[in-house]
């Protein structure tokens, strides 16, 4: 039983910094934006999504949308907010200093 916990660990250990556990996910969403940054998605049972994007993870609550489906952090403070229509997506920032002012990050992402 030591043995299987010691071979878990030094696999664990090989993963590289900043590789996204859930991109081997079967249900993770890959995007690909203009600028050529990768995003990753991947929407739990509970209606949460993690999106990964440079080596970082946050936890996005649903939110009200015209279209498409928009996700973000419910508070005045500054957080990510990703709304996709169809196939792509963009990444804002929202900027709680400016009066939740929001700014593109990464534009045209497609799957």
């Amino acid at each position: 039983m030591i043995r299987i916990f010691a071979v878990l660990a030094l696999l664990a250990a090989c993963t590289p910094d900043g590789a996204d556990p859930s991109a081997s996910d079967p249900n993770a969403t890959q995007y690909l934006c203009a600028d050529g940054t990768e995003i990753t998605t991947l929407l739990g049972n509970d209606g949460n999504l993690k999106l990964t994007v440079q080596g970082e993870t946050v936890t996005l609550l649903a939110e009200e949308a015209a279209s498409g489906a928009r996700y973000g952090w419910p508070s005045d403070g500054s957080s990510y907010v990703w709304w996709t229509k169809g196939p792509e997506g963009t990444l804002y920032w929202k900027d709680g200093t400016k009066g939740g002012e929001e700014t593109v990050l990464h534009a045209e992402c497609k799957e």
